[in-house]
């Protein structure tokens, strides 16, 4: 796609979550040059500095610590009060830890049910879910407990926007894996290019073309790929979202 096709869509609204660095930073940076009307998110005032340069472009910047649920529900309640999303980028995510689960899965699962229904989401996956295990059993989504893996974590977000696609058809819901990319997370030693890394994100939040205004795929570099088998069990999607709504007492209207 070019970056002509990729900007043809309509000046939008997306709140990005994990925005002080990273594919979340990237992100947000392209889309307020594009023009479009950007909320950032951090982990704390701490981390305001962090964006600063996105914030005296016109982003709006929100605070919250994913891994403390009343946190979610209180950053949930500070997007509401701008105003309803196009777009929600659900960006941020953690590599190792006992808060694996809350940030990777539950933080995205509970600013989906409490966030103002945009019109089109987007989870980032990773080409690691694909050794994901299909099992919920033992998982600790409080995080007490370190239970889970990371590989784990991105088959279960994968499998929530799948299911988030077949609950609501009236959104458009998408995961991505956007490579192993050369940045905090990924390491600088990461092979693939970074620019690619998020462009995809952008392009399914805001673009127009028919590709990008599709549901329940899971896309690498804007090309459509075949996810782990699980992910489109919508016996297991369900099992998920019950474990989810059991864990946080909000369910998935």
């Amino acid at each position: 796609m070019s970056n002509t096709q990729r900007g043809a869509g309509q000046k939008a609204r997306v709140f990005i979550t994990g925005s002080a660095d990273g594919l979340g930073h990237a992100a947000a940076k392209t889309l307020l040059a594009q023009g479009h009307d950007v909320v950032v998110h951090v982990r704390s005032q701490a981390r305001l500095p962090a964006v600063k340069e996105l914030v005296d472009q016109g982003a709006v910047a929100t605070i919250g610590d994913l891994s403390d649920l009343a946190q979610i529900r209180d950053l949930a309640s500070q997007v509401n009060a701008i105003g309803r999303m196009d777009a929600v980028i659900h960006n941020a995510g953690v590599i190792s830890g006992s808060q694996l689960l809350v940030v990777n899965v539950v933080a995205p699962y509970l600013l989906t049910a409490l966030i103002q229904r945009p019109q089109r989401l987007i989870y980032l996956s990773s080409s690691m879910h694909a050794g994901g295990r299909a099992s919920l059993a033992g998982m600790d989504w409080s995080g007490r407990t370190s239970t889970g893996s990371y590989s784990d974590s991105k088959l279960f977000v994968t499998a929530l926007a799948a299911a988030v696609a077949r609950w609501w058809p009236d959104v458009f819901s998408n995961a991505v894996d956007p490579g192993w990319v050369p940045t905090r997370m990924g390491g600088p030693s990461a092979p693939d290019d970074l620019r690619l890394g998020h462009l995809t994100q952008e392009w399914l939040a805001t673009s127009s073309d028919p590709e990008a205004l599709t549901s329940g795929g899971y896309w690498h570099h804007q090309q459509r790929q075949q996810p782990h088998p699980a992910v489109n069990d919508t016996r297991f999607q369900d099992q998920l979202l019950a474990e989810l709504a059991r864990a946080t007492g909000t369910t998935l209207a």
